[in-house]
């Protein structure tokens, strides 16, 4: 049976999201009460038999904290070969993932309503899993906040540790500060290598979320960082 260990015990008591309010709309809400049961995986201190979960045997890409889930739902559309497994707390955003599964009539994607951090300590076998994705997670920009951000070791080790042999770890953020971070990070956790000589070229297949609109809309530049496990 899986357990925390000590050092992610201790980088769980320190939240790397702040839950927002939000406000459901009808259509979220309806789609999360109504869906949940099918689409939601509930946490559990067990590691996810994915053959059984999505029923069969093709590639598993867990992403982190997918926001309203626009871009994960038209990737999964794109990609019905590829199974997705969304990790989010924020309930509106998974409403609204659940009405686009609903609608798009989506197979490939999962949810788990819980914190990822939690979640890749117990429920994330190693090695299991043929890519990561996190697109623009909480820059956490004031000094003394730097602590709360995803993409810091140890937490970088244990996404290391989840990889198959040759699968990537996939980050875009516009947060200069946070790339930086991150590729520095990244660079010095085992296992990991980077694919480029340091930041990654935009990345075609990835379709643009709210986040990075209003991201260029205050003239930030958009950093992608792409890691090879070996």
């Amino acid at each position: 049976m899986p357990s925390l260990s000590d050092n992610t015990a201790d980088s769980v008591g320190i939240k790397s999201y702040v839950l927002r309010a939000g406000r459901f709309t009808g259509a979220q809400r309806r789609s999360y009460n109504e869906l949940s049961s099918q689409f939601i995986i509930p946490f559990k201190n067990a590691f996810l038999n994915f053959s059984f979960i999505f029923g069969n045997d093709n590639p598993v890409i867990a992403e982190i904290g997918f926001g309203m889930g626009e871009a994960t739902a038209a990737i999964a559309k794109e990609n019905q070969d590829k199974n997705y497994l969304g990790i989010e707390v924020y309930k509106p955003g998974i409403g609204r993932l659940l009405w686009e599964i609903e609608k798009q009539n989506l197979s490939n994607l999962k949810i788990i309503e819980h914190d990822a951090v939690e979640v890749f300590a117990v429920m994330i076998a190693p090695a299991c899993l043929d890519g990561i994705h996190l697109f623009y997670p909480d820059p956490w920009p004031k000094k003394r906040h730097h602590k709360r951000r995803l993409v810091s070791r140890p937490f970088t080790d244990t996404l290391a540790d989840k990889l198959k042999n040759g699968a990537y770890m996939y980050m875009v953020t516009d947060w200069e500060d946070y790339a930086h971070w991150a590729l520095n990070e990244l660079s010095q956790t085992k296992g990991l290598v980077n694919a480029n000589e340091d930041f990654a070229p935009p990345a075609e297949w990835r379709p643009s979320t709210g986040f990075e609109r209003k991201g260029l809309e205050k003239k930030h530049t958009v950093r992608e960082l792409f890691f090879r496990k070996i």
